[in-house]
């Protein structure tokens, strides 16, 4: 049984036993309620708390006031993404240009959850879901404590693990008391009883009618309510750019690129065996020269003859030594570039070169790297006539081709071939090791310029998408596994070794998670933070123009309904759209 069988299997039993516990009435004894498999467990203690944090009153007003502007600021961002959504969905069935059904719009990834969503390392998203909720929620609460409404009782969400915290505020002093005889104990998906709507059935025909009791008794303004209600969503506003500042500053400041070079594979029973190098090492130095990159490898390495002792210097787990290898062959052949497509008109194109064709030599250099190819087109010329050889996995031998470069689209004086390519990462070299490039100096550049890109749109689409899709669609879990092996720790993170990486990690998706959440809650949709704000501020709005108050609660909660079938419906197209054209 593999370890996700038997979490599953100790999720269950867990699962059965809050059922079983439940229904003995042990739970209710210990002020426990249940959601599913979801613990609620209740505390009075730590309220005093909330009153001591609350002591700045006006400062706090002033910080939820500043979340009311930056949630409708939100409410109208997500809400707009959604539209553009839906409208580039619908554009994509009329072109027949749906997107085939995949990971990206899984049922199970539209949800933050750790160990659901795919995209979502565990033990990171559970300390940034704990951190989410626990900011949120205890914010509200510091706020109705500023705006003197009381907390009944504070908590933790319990699913074997701790998921989160909570904080239970009185919600007739929130949202205003109700008079319980006139209308019955029907559901409310929407929360409209929350808001003092309540809806009853008068001769068949139903009607929305407000019972909020005006008396003595403390009811939160719509002022305080919106305030209460927007702070949970400036509190992961905050988080987000204090855990975002301290990953793009001090701690992406710390890591330096060990090298772009990766051993990837070793001959078995080779020198470089028997003197210890192993996949997964990263070359920083060949005798006394520095490697950054496979490029400069191949060139130390071209001209020493068979039997050669190179001294390799390689970092595993970031601790560099030394290995004493030997060349042991000199003639390898070019791993050359996979032609993936062919430009149309292009010179590739006149001359014959077809898709799945290998380019191993352009005028009699080798291409071993793309780096190669695109050094020898940097220094091409428009007419320039080149011999490209290439090899087919169909046939044995190389085909030669006349080629007359055109000039390049983009650039002048430069010359054009006309074909897209791809390497496939392993070059082997004469050393008997294969070794392959990853990109980390130009990686960590491009990571660490992110906030200066945020002044346009293009800055936020990554920010957002990271995790997800990365920088090349490949998503970016964080500095873990392989990736780590290419950076160390070096400055004030020197003496940190490894937990450098850890920091990393939970800032990354600290300030991800709640950034998300933050502004997943600035929807316009009960039951979250902004669909109560919305139709708060909807009814205020309506009450000015109509002057009839039980007519603006009426069509305020028909408007916020809407909104929320349209949101719901909008994620449902996002996650069936691609099957209902392509099949499930």
């Amino acid at each position: 049984m593999d370890g996700t069988n038997i979490a599953l299997t100790l999720f269950l039993l867990y699962w059965m036993a809050v059922i079983v516990l439940e229904r003995k009435g042990i739970l209710k004894k210990y002020n426990i309620s249940t959601y599913g498999p979801v613990l609620m467990i209740r505390t009075t203690h730590g309220l005093k708390l909330l009153d001591k944090l609350a002591i700045p009153k006006k400062a706090w007003r002033v910080y939820a006031d500043i979340g009311i502007r930056l949630m409708f600021i939100g409410m109208i961002a997500m809400f707009l993404v959604i539209i553009l959504s839906d409208i580039a969905m619908i554009a994509s069935i009329g072109d027949n240009s749906m997107p085939q059904p995949g990971k990206f719009n899984e049922a199970r990834n539209i949800f933050l959850i750790p160990g659901v969503n795919e995209f979502i390392p565990l033990t990171w998203g559970i300390i940034a879901l704990v951190v989410t909720l626990i900011v949120h929620e205890f914010s509200h609460a510091i706020l109705c404590r500023v705006e003197d409404i009381r907390v009944k009782s504070m908590g933790i969400l319990l699913a074997v693990v701790p998921i989160g915290g909570f904080a239970e505020p009185d919600e007739e002093e929130l949202f205003g008391k109700r008079e319980e005889e006139e209308y019955n104990e029907a559901d409310d998906p929407y929360g409209d009883r929350r808001l003092g709507i309540i809806i009853i059935d008068d001769n068949e025909e139903k009607k929305v009618v407000s019972k909020v009791v005006k008396n003595d008794e403390k009811v939160a303004s719509r002022k305080q309510r919106a305030r209460i209600l927007a702070a949970g969503v400036m509190a992961n506003f905050v988080v987000a750019l204090l855990a975002f500042s301290l990953l793009f500053g001090p701690v992406l400041g710390s890591l330096s690129p060990l090298g772009d070079t990766m051993i990837v594979g070793v001959q078995e029973e080779g020198p470089a065996y028997a003197a210890g190098l192993r996949e997964n090492m990263v070359i920083t130095q060949l005798d006394d020269t520095p490697i950054s990159n496979v490029n400069e490898m191949l060139e130390y390495l071209d001209g020493l003859e068979t039997g050669t002792q190179v001294t390799v210097h390689a970092a595993s787990d970031r601790e560099i030594s030394s290995y004493e290898a030997e060349v042991i062959d000199t003639d390898i052949e070019p791993a050359g570039i996979l032609i993936q497509s062919i430009v149309d008109d292009s010179p590739a194109s006149a001359a014959g070169l077809e898709t799945g064709m290998t380019i191993l030599y352009i005028d009699e250099s080798p291409i071993r790297s793309y780096t190669d190819f695109r050094n020898i087109m940097n220094n091409s010329e428009p007419g320039q006539e080149v011999i490209v050889e290439v090899g087919t996995d169909d046939a044995e031998g190389t085909t030669e081709y006349n080629v007359t470069l055109a000039e390049h689209p983009d650039i002048a004086n430069k010359g054009f071939l006309g074909v897209v390519t791809s390497v496939d990462g392993q070059i082997k070299t004469s050393l008997g090791i294969t070794v392959g490039e990853f990109p980390a100096t130009a990686y960590l550049d491009l990571f660490k310029s992110i906030p200066q890109m945020l002044t346009g749109v293009t800055g936020w689409i990554i920010l957002l998408g990271l995790p997800i899709i990365g920088f090349a669609g490949e998503g970016f879990p964080g500095f873990s596994g392989t990736l780590a092996q290419f950076y160390e720790p070096v400055g004030w993170a020197a003496p940190f070794g490894i937990g450098v990486f850890w920091l990393a990690n939970a800032l990354l998706w600290i300030g991800w998670l709640n950034f998300y959440v933050g502004l997943f809650n600035c929807l316009p949709a009960v039951p979250l933070d902004g669909g109560h704000v919305f139709r708060d501020y909807m009814n205020a709005f309506l009450f000015r123009i109509t002057g009839n108050e039980e007519k603006a609660e009426h069509i305020s909660a028909l408007i916020a309904a809407t909104f929320a079938m349209l949101i719901l419906l909008s994620f449902l197209f996002m996650i069936f759209g691609p099957y209902i054209v392509h099949g499930f």
